[in-house]
């Protein structure tokens, strides 16, 4: 006799679970922002932390560079376990992973500690941040669901500006660099308390047993041979080493592909299930979130080092000018479930259409001042529509399946981020000294990302209507 498995509905279909409260949201996205902000207020430390420590070159680069490295590597790998062992279960793991070894970067005694203590600091970043998207798709549907997206869009956006501004105000206090770490501390720690009696128990994906240790092995190495170079290869001035590892990265992820597809045909659970990528919309809407986050990192990245250099400001005056673009990019991700499904579709592309000239004006308006924050703003209004994309891809994703959405998505997100750093960066930076030349150059090249990510996104709102 033949077995037929059951399909799960997709989760744009099922009710609305009454259980999903607003404290259950707050303590995820906290965790979530605690995570992002990690990532920008180490920036802004580097030179006290090289001055105290005496830390090589390569050391400040592991410092900054190994917690995105190791996040990027494991993200797929957090949201298997989450299906595994429980979604509930593994954010608090990782927030307790997280929450530790950030008290160990705060008290570490030397540089070698320290990028330890920032290895696993992004091992637990890994853990936590899948089962937030997962948690979401489970425990809230329709207008809910849109409203908590655009709180996490907002959550994304916000932590990346909160972090360079709040790393240049501890350190103005004279606190020294340990307080951008010991700071989260208390945080995480109230959190892990808090999400002990708010989140609900689940047992993940119980149906769906299995690692596949075959499939996380060649994935995590694909990614691990084209994240590294990518990250450090504009320090260490593009060795040849960088090159043959992405160009390794590819036979890596063709091997990984290839192992998917036997584990599947032998009736195992592949590490990424196919029906993921089958699911209406999210095949573009991977495109566009590769497109999307590569601009804005590019744009945030080479702001920053404009900003700082080529017009002197501070870390918090720099920070403070990013404002309005996060700001504008919380408001649009927050408005647009309340609009008509019809103009929810339609409003994605047109997003790309306000970001593109926006950013050929941030090119003009390089001398900073008022007119940089109003081009800044219409970027970040533009971009905000990628929490319209995170729902659109993700609306006809099954239940059962929801794990392996957010951490296909994740990734794609942090990879897009990875090269347009490193694309628009290395750019911008070889044309630094040359006055507004390097800002103009940058500002087209994100230009020419959003106009690709706009295109991606017309094949996106055809396929959902």
């Amino acid at each position: 006799m033949t077995r037929t498995a059951a399909v799960p509905p997709p989760l744009a279909v099922r009710p609305e679970r009454s259980g999903a409260s607003g404290l259950l949201l707050a303590v995820i996205l906290v965790g979530q922002f605690l995570a992002i902000l990690n990532v920008n207020i180490v920036n802004v430390a580097t030179p006290t932390i090289e001055a105290d420590l005496r830390s090589s070159g390569a050391g400040l680069q592991m410092i900054v560079a190994g917690y995105t490295i190791v996040y990027a590597v494991l993200l797929i790998t957090g949201a298997r376990l989450g299906d595994l062992f429980g979604y509930r279960n593994a954010f608090l793991a990782g927030l307790g992973l997280f929450t530790l070894t950030t008290l160990g970067a705060g008290l570490a005694p030397s540089t070698g500690w320290l990028v330890g203590f920032r290895l696993a600091q992004g091992a637990g970043a890994a853990l936590m941040m899948p089962q937030v998207l997962t948690l979401i798709q489970h425990n809230y549907q329709g207008a809910a669901r849109g409203r908590a997206l655009g709180l996490w869009s907002a959550v994304v956006s916000g932590g990346i500006v909160v972090g360079q501004a709040l790393g240049g105000i501890l350190l103005g206090l004279g606190a020294g660099w340990r307080i951008v770490f010991l700071v989260l501390v208390p945080i995480g720690a109230l959190l892990l308390v808090a999400g002990l009696r708010v989140l609900p128990a689940d047992r993940g994906g119980a149906r769906r047993t299995g690692l596949d240790p075959g499939g996380l092995v060649t994935l995590a190495a694909a990614v691990l041979l084209f994240v590294v170079p990518l990250v450090l290869g504009r320090e260490l001035g593009w060795p040849l080493w960088g090159w043959a590892s992405m160009a390794l990265s590819v036979p890596m992820f063709a091997a990984f592909v290839r192992i998917e597809r036997w584990v599947t045909a032998r009736g195992g659970r592949p590490l990424v299930d196919a029906a993921v990528l089958r699911a209406p919309g999210m095949r573009p809407g991977l495109a566009v979130l590769l497109l999307g986050p590569a601009t804005w990192g590019a744009f945030l990245f080479t702001s920053a080092l404009h900003l700082q250099g080529e017009l002197r400001l501070s870390p918090l005056a720099s920070g403070m000018m990013l404002v309005p673009c996060a700001l504008a990019f919380a408001v649009v991700g927050l408005a647009w479930p309340r609009l008509p499904a019809r103009l929810q579709r339609s409003l994605v592309p047109y997003g790309y259409v306000v970001a593109t000239p926006a950013y050929v004006g941030l090119g003009l308006a390089a001398g900073g001042g008022l007119p940089y924050a109003v081009m800044s703003a219409l970027i970040g209004a533009g971009l905000g529509v990628q929490i319209a994309v995170t729902n659109l891809a993700t609306a006809q994703v099954s239940e059962a399946h929801a794990a392996d959405a957010s951490g296909a998505l994740l990734t794609v997100m942090q990879l897009g981020q990875v090269i347009g750093v490193a694309t628009v960066g290395t750019l911008f930076i070889s044309l630094q000294g040359q006055g507004a030349t390097a800002a103009m150059t940058a500002a087209l090249a994100c230009a020419a990302l959003a106009v690709l990510a706009g295109v991606s996104s017309l094949f996106l709102v055809r396929r959902r209507a």
